[in-house]
């Protein structure tokens, strides 16, 4: 990673973090995606999206580093970026896939039992037309169209009477399955989730480093409840501040950094204020 004061790895959430929760611009992060080039140190998106949608994303960062989506199922590493080959990776076009989540598909008849045990309506993206979900989320219907090419995470929403977060996550877990909620969505997942995805990709980046990693520093922003596993398998969590202003209080981690700023400004100051430590 040249020659950087300081080794290190950065995880990041993407929408209502490094990406504007309403514009889903990243212009007020600029500086710190500037200072994080400028010392070659590696951003690792990690994001509910799709790899659909992520790559255009991508394409704008000028990002080349490995990203996880659909809430830790899917590592997609590029080619060649690591010299020992990881485990478990499969080639697919110009990236080592490792798969840690459950097929979409079993995930949607999931869906549709939970939602029978409850007696409510569930709508996943499965059950939404393209200009719904454009509706819900602010995207643009083409982008939406991304969004439903989905492999390893059902987001859904509730209709009619609402049943707590506990008791999704029972009946899901009763399936072998989890629940997590994001800045807009339930999302319905397998064995998976953004702190498993995150240990396999920093057991990969300690093996480049050599002497263990022992050197590396780890550090990861988010800035909701689903993004708690990628913050509690780092050194430096960072939470930044919801639409609304405040801090999600289900994020609760004993040496968790509250940066101030909604989404990318927050994400901007978190960011400068951790290399300046460094």
């Amino acid at each position: 990673m040249g020659t950087s004061m300081q080794k290190m790895v950065l995880f990041s959430d993407l929408d209502g973090t490094l990406l504007d929760p309403v514009t889903y611009s990243f212009e007020a992060a600029r500086e710190g995606l500037e200072a994080l080039r400028a010392r070659r140190i590696p951003l690792v998106l990690a994001t509910s999206k799709t790899r659909a949608e992520i790559e255009p994303i991508r394409f704008r960062l000028d990002h080349h580093d490995p990203f996880i989506v659909e809430n830790g199922g899917g590592v997609f590493i590029p080619n060649g970026l690591f010299k020992v080959p990881t485990e478990g990776g499969q080639l697919r076009g110009p990236y080592q896939v490792i798969e840690v989540g459950t097929p979409y598909g079993r995930l949607r008849a999931a869906l549709k039992d939970i939602a029978t045990d409850l007696g409510c309506e569930l709508r996943g993206f499965g059950d939404m037309p393209v200009k719904e979900i454009a509706e819900r989320t602010g995207l643009t219907e083409a982008e939406a169209v991304l969004a439903k090419q989905r492999e390893y995470d059902e987001p859904f929403v509730l209709a009619g009477s609402a049943p707590g977060l506990e008791e999704l996550q029972r009946l899901a877990k009763a399936r072998g399955l989890a629940c997590t909620r994001g800045g807009r969505f339930y999302h319905l997942l397998g064995n998976a989730d953004k702190g498993k995805a995150c240990r396999l990709l920093l057991e990969a980046y300690r093996r480049q480093h050599g002497n263990g990693g022992a050197d590396l520093l780890t550090a990861a922003v988010g800035d909701s409840l689903n993004d708690l596993p990628m913050l509690a398998v780092v050194d430096r969590p960072i939470l930044v501040q919801r639409p609304d202003g405040s801090h999600d209080a289900d994020v609760n981690l004993p040496n968790l950094v509250l940066a101030p700023g909604i989404g990318p400004a927050g994400w901007n100051r978190g960011v400068l204020d951790l290399l300046r430590a460094c």
